[in-house]
């Protein structure tokens, strides 16, 4: 009694040490790889071969078909790819899992893995403190391989079982068809438990080794827990949009129908695996059941790849979205897996959603634009902007919280928190302007009521040039939100701001000296009102810009930090490395036209003398002609190919404005 006891807590100890180990290698895996990962699945193209290589090579690499086909739900969720992409990378993903069995069959009964297991470990948790190199990331990869192996040794140990004690899965074949399917049942029930049909086919291969598993129970098992690896996919869904459901719903139908299909021909099929495998099953038995699961899945996947389409189709037929899911209010459509988590899976999806939020926010521009050239009701215009602020704030307090909650993930590391909080940062500033728009809505109805007709058409004409200003600079932050955008992006960017701001103080000065003239005061106190909220609208797509991450490295910085740099227009200056550049391109510049113009952007907005640009730039004690200056402007407008950057004021000298 007290034996089986102790197997059974030996077998037990053993499982969660290999989970453990396989969530630590699959973690270690992604961790190290980055954003390669989300990146291969992202850019996956329409081809449905293309997809399943995806999904292989995927699964392959973090050693998880649960978390490949949860990674797909969610992108399908947030409408990252489609249905019919999703369905070829199930189909890898099913093909790609079957490593693990190669993994265990190879490593796992050649050698004493146990003595392997603990110098491997050593190595991994070493490799944690080589920071600087950048591998330090692979650690938990091999720590996770060490347990992983130690996990199969103990689990031989403790299911090294008497022949007596397990005849009763011999009893199982004598059963026949129903056998099967109890074996299949087994394994599907175990892997949905465990979530993890690599841990039921390592288990499956040590009973096997060890003699306490007949080859057709085992072959059964294996294509049970096939059915059972689908559990994630169906949890993953739950709460989900339609089309995560329709993911799923293909995951399930496809791993139950083919292991149909592989019973109905079970004997021909394991007469098939005896012919690609030399020996007989007694002989290298966990080489047949490693082949059979790759052959299962390879051929399972080339049966149904060429009707993709066909039941992607179906799929949507038969899962309809209804009325109260496409009314529902906003849920971060992000799965977050409770034995799977990787800050890597979710950038992407994340990234979509704040584009979309940006998109309800152009909206509201769009009604605010609507409302000043008086091209529809102010009370229908206001109940649509009321209605995507409140969804902008839904958006904002979810996609918040999520990203709170993945910066506490343990893979995440300084940088990915860095990142998240310019992410938080974004959609606050998205807020505050979803804010400023309704502020500048009901503003605009009281501006209307107080003012006189003729002086309302003239204010609103200066309102729309100046909202204009505004709302395209609100466009190419989107384009911005949606691309990435660079340090020179940002320093050009600031220019547009610098404009706005000197706009509104143009705006409020006129209207000081309208009420000094006897205009009507009410109406010119919610005019500039108005001009101040538009201004701070600005504002608050600045902050956007500020908080978004440079993608890229610049050349323009590559000799100095941001506070090198002068911007007007698109031409920057880079005064550390005494270079320039127009839109980013460097522009080879001689000694003297490189001290004109960096003279003439240090005092931007002022009106240099001839004589103050010629003592400043060529010492005026030498005898030089004044067409000099002249020339090197020339020279400089040719080379900036930008004529009116530099302006001549006659009579007096040049000026940037």
């Amino acid at each position: 009694m007290i034996t089986v006891i102790s197997q059974i807590l030996g077998f037990i100890g053993s499982l969660c040490l290999l989970l453990f180990g396989m969530e630590m290698l699959s973690n270690g895996i992604q961790k190290g790889a980055g954003n390669n990962l989300q990146s291969l699945l992202h850019k996956i193209s329409g081809n449905r071969f293309t997809a399943v290589l995806t999904g292989l090579a995927v699964t392959a690499i973090i050693q998880s078909s649960g978390a490949t086909t949860v990674m797909v739900v969610s992108f399908v969720n947030a409408e990252i790819i489609s249905l019919t992409q999703a369905i070829g990378i199930i189909f890898g993903a099913n093909i790609g899992t079957t490593v693990t069995a190669w993994i265990v069959s190879f490593f796992g009964f050649s050698f004493s893995i146990e003595a392997a297991a603990i110098p491997l470990f050593g190595f991994g948790f070493i490799l944690k403190y080589f920071k600087k190199f950048k591998i330090h990331n692979f650690a938990d990869c091999f720590m996770g391989f060490a347990l992983l192996f130690m996990a199969l040794g103990l689990l031989k140990n403790s299911m090294n079982l008497k022949p007596d004690s397990v005849s009763f899965l011999q009893k199982f074949q004598d059963l026949n068809f129903a056998g099967l399917l109890l074996g299949v049942l087994i394994g599907t029930v175990f892997t949905a438990l465990i979530h993890s049909s690599s841990a039921t086919t390592a288990i499956v291969l040590t009973m096997s080794a060890n003699g306490s598993l007949p080859w057709e129970l085992g072959a059964a098992m294996v294509l049970g827990s096939n059915i059972g690896s689908t559990v994630d996919a169906v949890m993953s869904s739950l709460g989900a949009s339609v089309n995560a459901k329709r993911t799923a719903a293909v995951h399930v139908a496809f791993n139950v129908t083919g292991t149909l299909i592989a019973l109905l021909f079970f004997q021909p099929f394991l007469n098939l695996i005896d012919l690609i495998v030399p020996g007989t099953p007694i002989q290298n038995i966990t080489i047949h059941i490693a082949m059979l699961h790759t052959v299962f899945n390879i051929l399972a996947a080339l049966l149904f790849l060429p009707f993709v389409k066909q039941i992607a189709s179906i799929t949507e037929k038969v899962i309809h979205e209804s009325q109260k899911e496409k009314d529902a209010h906003y849920k971060i459509p992000i799965i977050l897996p409770k034995n799977h988590v990787s800050k890597d899976l979710y950038t992407f999806q994340v990234q979509k959603e704040i584009t979309k939020m940006a998109g309800r926010v152009m909206d509201m521009m769009g009604y605010l634009n609507q409302g000043l050239n008086q091209q529809r009701d102010m009370a229908i215009l206001i109940d649509e902007i009321n209605a995507q602020e409140e969804y902008v704030d839904e958006m904002n307090h979810e996609i918040s919280w999520f990203l709170q909650k993945c910066s506490r993930l343990p893979t995440a590391n300084h940088s990915d928190r860095n990142n998240y909080s310019s992410m938080i940062s974004v959609i606050q500033n998205l807020e505050d302007l979803s804010d400023e728009c309704c502020s500048i809505m009901h503003s605009l109805c009281k501006f209307k009521k107080n003012a006189e007709s003729e002086s309302f058409k003239n204010h609103t004409e200066e309102l729309i040039e100046y909202f204009n200003q505004v709302y395209i600079f609100y466009e190419q932050t989107c384009t911005y939100i949606a691309l990435g955008l660079s340090e020179i992006d940002k320093v050009l960017l600031s220019d547009v701001e610098d404009r706005i701001d000197s706009t509104k103080r143009e705006l409020k000065k006129a209207s000081r000296k309208r009420i000094e003239n006897g205009s009507n005061v009410k109406a010119e106190l919610n005019y500039m009102d108005l001009v101040r909220k538009i201004e701070k609208a600005g504002d608050c797509i600045f902050g956007v810009i500020q908080a978004i991450q440079p993608n890229v490295e610049d050349s323009v910085l590559a000799d100095g930090s941001e506070k090198n740099l002068i911007s007007a227009q698109n031409v920057i200056i880079n005064t550390k490395s005494r270079k320039a550049f127009v839109s980013g391109k460097e522009v080879l510049l001689a000694v003297k036209e490189y001290e004109l113009l960096a003279l003439l952007m240090k005092n931007k907005g002022q009106v240099l003398t001839r004589k103050q640009l010629l003592e400043s730039v060529w010492n005026y004690d030498k005898e030089i002609e004044s067409r000099t200056l002249d020339v090197h402007i020339g020279l400089l407008r040719q080379k900036l190919n930008n004529q009116k950057l530099i302006e001549t004021v006659r009579g007096v000298g040049y000026r940037i404005s």
